[in-house]
């Protein structure tokens, strides 16, 4: 795997390092020991899958609050997505500010994403399928959400008019 620094701090685009032949390509997508190597959180708690019928489909800002605080690693299996994190941390150098990249089930990239950013994405395509894994179990009681349409966020979301919930269209501005 290669991991590249984004400019969150401890956030990181991960992509395979395919070997190839003439029946197709081999890749590690996880390993605890190189996850470690480079500061980041290594334990899967849970995996979850978010399937997205409509292209325009938002999901998100989404996070868990201490002490069930988590890391993700998300990646596109089918389709793309907009995946868009924001620093929550308070005191970090990138707090309050957002990074995002597409994610497609072509690119195979995922991204890394610590404990205390919120995550959120937007659906490009019809169909569109997105495997999470988690370092924590999801604890209701824990979980928080910013709004996705926050100015004081600004994030540019690629497609007008998106499909949010209610819920995710609930939560408090920063």
């Amino acid at each position: 795997m290669k991991f590249e620094a984004v400019p969150l701090n401890g956030a990181y685009l991960i992509e395979l390092e395919r070997l190839e032949d003439e029946r197709g390509f081999f890749a590690r997508s996880f390993c605890q020991d190189e996850f470690r190597a480079h500061g980041l959180e290594p334990v899967i708690a849970q995996c979850n899958v978010s399937f997205n019928r409509k292209r325009g489909t938002l999901r998100g800002l989404h996070y868990q609050a201490e002490p069930h605080a988590e890391a993700k690693l998300v990646r596109c299996t089918r389709g793309a997505i907009w995946d868009v994190i924001v620093d929550l941390r308070e005191g970090s150098a990138t707090a309050r500010k957002w990074y995002a990249t597409e994610l497609t089930a072509d690119n195979q990239r995922a991204l890394y994403i610590p404990k205390g950013f919120a995550h959120g994405f937007q659906a490009l395509v019809d169909d569109t399928e997105v495997l999470y894994q988690m370092s924590e179990f999801y604890y209701p009681e824990s979980a928080r959400g910013v709004r996705w349409d926050d100015r004081a966020l600004a994030i540019n979301w690629p497609l007008p008019n998106p499909i949010v919930s209610k819920r995710d269209q609930s939560y408090a501005l920063l």
